[in-house]
């Protein structure tokens, strides 16, 4: 079992930037890959960012590409979106989650593959 919290949402200006932490409990967090995936209002979740267990290997929406950085710390049971160069349409709920096996799947994008979930934090970029 695994339980996440997420924390670091807020507001702030296009153009700003943000970090957000995931916080794990359970001793199996650093075996397993995780993700990050946002909600819109009116729109579905989509994939964000994901990196497998050791942080060796990541991927990215390419609508963050080049923005955002995922990064874990296995010691401290925590993963963080490292959010830059923010625009209005990042204006959403962002939800962490984790799989279950070490590695990404080729399906990364799907957030079936991803059995655990946090509450989610908000975060909103004014123009």
């Amino acid at each position: 079992q695994v339980q996440l919290v997420e924390s670091g949402g807020g507001l702030v200006q296009a153009g700003g930037s943000l970090r957000l932490s995931c916080a794990a409990s359970g001793r199996t967090f650093g075996v397993n890959a995780v993700g990050w995936f946002r909600e819109a209002p009116g729109k579905e979740r989509e994939f964000v960012a994901a990196i497998n267990w050791s942080g060796d290997n990541t991927y990215y929406a390419d609508s963050v590409k080049g923005r955002f950085t995922i990064s874990r710390d296995n010691a401290k049971n925590t993963m963080y979106l490292q959010m830059n160069s923010l625009k209005p349409e990042d204006t959403a709920v962002y939800y962490c989650a984790s799989r279950t096996f070490p590695e990404v799947p080729s399906s990364f994008a799907d957030q079936y593959v991803y059995p655990y979930w946090g509450q989610g934090t908000q975060v909103t970029v004014s123009s």
